[in-house]
């Protein structure tokens, strides 16, 4: 039997240790891919002594979702200039800024999108355990997109769903081909068409 090699963290790093290896191997297998062994062998844990600072597993996968959306709010409101309180109320920033700005992030880390993209699309099976999280997630974000259109804008709403799917499937594209498609560049194309 192999020997761990443990070292003493503190348990808030410790927590931070197991939400980004989780993050690493879900990007690469995808949540029903993910074996528990996995994540505490790469932190030098045992099973137990892991499942100690996180839960279950489905737990373990709902805050590794929000550890994310907690680094990528943070890193929006630093390349917007904006508290992270004030990224969607303060009204000095538009729909096209915002998602100029997610792209421009999302595009500094192909496996965080990568998670993203494959949990988004296990979870359509209602049994999945981040079901619930995405769609509410995806209600938040078109609630948020809708209140940074243009007033002139007869739906917003629908405009934050054209929105969404923009982003998403250039995304997919990217994932597939980074060779031959540059995400900034693309979104650039398709926001000057939705954007006018």
């Amino acid at each position: 039997m192999q020997r761990r090699e443990r070292s003493r963290l503190p348990a808030a790093e410790r927590r931070r240790q197991i939400l980004e290896m989780t993050t690493k191997l879900i990007a690469e297998r995808g949540f029903w891919g993910l074996s528990m062994q996995d994540v505490a062998d790469g932190c030098g844990l045992t099973v137990p002594g892991m499942l100690h600072h996180v839960g279950s597993k489905d737990s373990l996968l709902v805050a590794v979702l929000e550890y994310r959306d907690e680094q990528d709010a943070q890193s929006l409101a630093d390349k917007l200039g904006r508290p992270v309180q004030q990224l969607w109320s303060d009204g000095r920033i538009s729909l096209a800024e915002v998602c100029t700005a997610v792209v421009a992030r999302n595009a500094e880390q192909p496996e965080i999108v990568r998670l993203f993209a494959v949990l988004e699309a296990e979870s359509l099976a209602p049994g999945h355990p981040a079901h619930a999280y995405f769609r509410v997630r995806q209600s938040n974000t078109l609630s948020q997109f809708a209140g940074l259109a243009d007033p002139a804008v007869a739906d917003p709403r629908e405009l934050a769903a054209q929105v969404v799917a923009m982003m998403d499937g250039l995304q997919i594209q990217w994932l597939r081909e980074p060779e031959t498609v540059d995400l900034v560049r693309a979104w650039e194309s398709a926001a000057a068409r939705l954007f006018g």
